[in-house]
């Protein structure tokens, strides 16, 4: 194995994916090859969950709790993600910061769909190497971008990606350690290569005090008890009010078809949880291209 490249954040996803499969709305949300994608100590505080093994030591305890609330978000946004991708099936997917992703290894939709991941180089080498033979449903272009030096439109063109055609773009878990200023300039390169038809899924946070404060204290307590804290090295950068993100996607020439909090959709979705205040901040915004 390499030196580990993947963020934190993409292995916690991950892990909440993995939680998650076959617990929580089930019936509306799968992902039976995240397990696969994680390591053999990544993969033990999973199996504990899974098991309802509540650990009684307190720093595990504060692990578990963690990983246990992120699986409530991510089956919420992985079902309304996945539904906005069926609902409009686009010949080209590009997916943006596409971490340990497994939506065109899992998703029958996407097979004849062109699949570009866009991630760092070497994360996206790691991921590659986690795959192993595991082989795509869908035609799966590794698109290398380190996004501080490298251009996002000339490494799509490079990769095959044909802005005449209509596009769905997955921008999942990244608005948040963005920059506003760097989002903005984000969402003018995908309107410039996004045709007639295409469609833009973000999800980002919103102000919220009681999460802020939630979530700083996790982390706290992380450090505290000598647990990897997976956001150390990624901070919140920016946070939207609906009509903030709005203005910013409708200036570029996208009209917002939705825009839901997380605890909605995972009550529409059977997503059963106790971290509230984790899913009202989180929300998910559905815009296309006239």
């Amino acid at each position: 194995m390499t030196e580990r490249a993947a963020s934190r954040t993409a292995i916690l996803v991950c892990q909440g994916r993995a939680v998650a499969d076959g617990r929580l709305g089930v019936g509306r949300f799968s992902d039976p090859i995240a397990v696969d994608l994680l390591l053999d100590d990544e993969r033990e505080i999973v199996e504990h969950l899974r098991a309802g093994a509540v650990p009684k030591a307190f720093g595990a305890r504060v692990e578990y709790e963690f990983v246990s609330a992120t699986s409530e978000v991510l089956a919420a946004r992985t079902v309304a993600i996945d539904d906005a991708v069926r609902e409009k099936r686009l010949p080209q997917l590009v997916i943006l910061g596409a971490g340990l992703d497994a939506r065109a290894w899992r998703m029958p939709e996407l097979s004849g769909v062109s699949v570009f991941e866009v991630d760092h180089p070497a994360s996206q080498a790691e991921k590659r190497e986690r795959l192993g033979e595991r082989e795509p449903l869908a035609a799966v272009r590794f698109v290398p971008v380190d996004f501080g030096k490298d251009s996002l439109g000339a490494a799509l063109t490079e990769a095959g990606h044909d802005e005449s055609r209509p596009t769905t773009w997955i921008w999942e878990g990244v608005v948040p350690y963005l920059t506003r200023a760097e989002v903005g300039e984000t969402v003018t390169e995908v309107a410039k290569r996004s045709a007639a038809g295409s469609r833009l899924i973000v999800t980002y946070p919103t102000p919220n005090r009681l999460y802020h404060y939630g979530r700083r204290a996790m982390e706290v307590l992380l450090s505290l008890t000598g647990r990897t804290n997976p956001m150390a090295r990624e901070p919140q950068r920016s946070s939207w009010t609906p009509e903030a993100m709005a203005t910013v996607l409708t200036d570029r020439g996208f009209t917002v078809t939705s825009d839901r909090d997380l605890l909605t959709i995972a009550r529409v979705a059977g997503v059963e949880g106790k971290r509230g205040s984790f899913l009202s901040s989180g929300h998910l915004v559905v815009a296309d291209r006239g």
